[in-house]
């Protein structure tokens, strides 16, 4: 039977859209079709979520529509500037107008290449998120940010462009490798130790329901990671300010994902390291007790992620990779540290010694564990 659970309004004015979350979502068309403008839609999707779910997505959206599918092969490897051009020269191929709606089904490569996608083709179309992995659904779905990698940096070529709404079939999580769940809960944890304290504990005392799929747990960290996400781009959705506080973890991650190839880490993994490493710097600051370094371990531990940084990986490797990161300002590396648990604060005096310091810690730790 089909459930909305929760539906999180993100309030951009008139760029404002819905997001529903629920179960089987896919089988209420009106969710879908009131979104649409035209009768022209293609559909982007991946090898591994096609076979899943387009059927399903087809039937919703009903007879006399023109539909273009879009299937890209799986995996961060794949989200480059030669899938963008793929995704538009089929666009261009079928003739598709500016009337048309890109539908983004998958996770958060497809999401993002597809946005960005809408975002260029015939200088912006309308374009829906229908995220079928958990990270996507609670961060990369929700926000417009679209975008896609280059062999020196992440997420550095891309574009702002909102979709007209974000539908979370939470039925898809149970189709979904394990790896990728406890990745999707990598984010989750983030919006807790940002600017939710309550949330994180919460998230403490059900994180093994979680990692059981329990649906109705699923829904509230789901629903409860969109709120939070929808209040801080609707105060800044530019990221001029305070929306930086999501990138927690993500500087630090970002440099792991491009050192070790993308897709050899999962973003949400390599983010985990990164708020743990946000975590023991902002303990080194006097910020937070360090008791909290023990606290956050254990809950990426039973969320089955990664503590340590990648086996090799030195400090000056790491050092040189985020000093080439996007929220690098007028030569200032700006960084998500925390002033306590549940609050966030964006930093651009981190010397070069902290850095380090923090950095040949990590190195240790490696080390000791092999």
């Amino acid at each position: 039977m089909s459930v909305i659970m929760h539906t999180v309004h993100v309030d951009l004015a008139e760029r404002s859209y819905p997001v529903y979350i629920g179960r089987d979502l896919l089988a209420e068309p009106q969710l879908l079709l009131q979104h649409l403008r035209g009768r022209e839609v293609a559909i982007v999707s991946n090898t591994t979520v096609a076979p899943l779910y387009m059927p399903r997505l087809r039937a919703a959206l009903g007879e006399g529509r023109r539909v273009t599918e879009i299937i890209l092969p799986d995996g961060e490897q794949h989200k480059t500037l030669a899938t963008l051009e793929h995704i538009l020269e089929c666009l261009l191929a079928d003739r598709h107008s500016r009337s048309t709606t890109l539908i983004a089904l998958g996770g958060g490569v497809v999401g993002d290449v597809a946005g960005f996608a809408a975002a260029c083709y015939q200088r912006g179309v309308d374009f829906i998120q229908v995220p079928t992995t958990l990270l996507a659904q609670v961060d990369s779905s929700v926000g417009g940010k679209t975008a896609v990698n280059h062999v020196l940096g992440k997420n550095m070529i891309g574009a702002f462009h909102q979709p007209q709404a974000v539908l979370i079939d939470t039925n898809s999580l149970h189709t979904l490798p394990a790896r990728e769940l406890s990745a999707g809960l990598a984010e989750v944890i983030k919006y807790g130790l940002i600017c939710d304290a309550d949330f994180y504990l919460w998230l403490q005392q059900v994180m093994p329901r979680l990692i059981g799929r329990d649906d109705s747990a699923l829904a509230e960290a789901i629903e409860r990671s969109c709120a939070l996400k929808a209040a801080v781009v609707a105060a800044d959705e530019r990221e001029g300010g305070l929306r930086a506080i999501l990138n927690l973890g993500h500087t630090f991650g970002h440099a792991i994902e491009t050192a070790q190839g993308y897709g050899s880490w999962l973003h949400g993994e390599a983010v985990a390291v990164g708020m743990l490493l946000a975590v023991h710097l902002s303990a080194a600051r006097g910020w937070v007790d360090p008791c909290e370094i023990d606290v956050l371990s254990s809950l990426l531990r039973q969320a089955q992620l990664p503590l340590d940084i990648p086996a090799g990986m030195s400090p000056k490797l790491f050092l040189d990779l985020m000093g080439r990161d996007k929220k690098v300002v007028d030569g200032r590396l700006r960084l998500v540290l925390l002033r306590s648990i549940g609050e966030a604060c964006l930093v651009d005096d981190v010397s070069a010694s902290e850095l380090e310091g923090l950095l040949q810690g990590a190195v240790a730790r490696v080390k000791s564990a092999g």
